[in-house]
């Protein structure tokens, strides 16, 4: 049941969904492969549920109004949610301040950060706007 907050959250029921995802894959897999193995099974646990994504979408990177790059996240999710896919045994800040940033520069709104490499998966949601 979700807990009661002062302000409504942005795509809950996705965001909770995506959450319990990346669970079910480390309870399956544990904490000690690559990237690329959570990536790949966090995949097919969206195909298996039916949720509808994108990988490594291309997003363009917008400053004053000009593309200045691109950035390429490991999934975005129902056109709303973008996931990152860690495997670091310690997930340093600068992960999670990057994804704001990321954010901030593509126009979506969430972002999920998923550390599989730690002892317990760790997450990070984060909102722009």
């Amino acid at each position: 049941m979700p807990r009661p907050t002062k302000h409504p959250v942005v795509y809950e029921e996705l965001s909770y969904k995506i959450i319990g995802l990346g669970f079910a894959v480390q309870k399956e897999l544990g904490n000690i492969h690559t990237e690329i193995v959570y990536q790949k099974s966090f995949e097919i646990a969206l195909k298996n549920q039916e949720i509808p994504f994108e990988r490594e979408k291309r997003l363009p990177v917008i400053f004053q109004g000009k593309n200045v790059g691109l950035y390429v996240p490991d999934f975005v999710i129902d056109d709303k949610i973008i996931v990152e896919i860690k495997a670091l045994e310690m997930l340093p800040y600068k992960a999670s301040v990057q994804l704001s940033y990321y954010l901030k520069t593509t126009g979506y709104r969430v972002g999920i950060l998923l550390n599989f490499g730690s002892r317990r998966l760790q997450v990070r949601r984060r909102i722009y706007g």
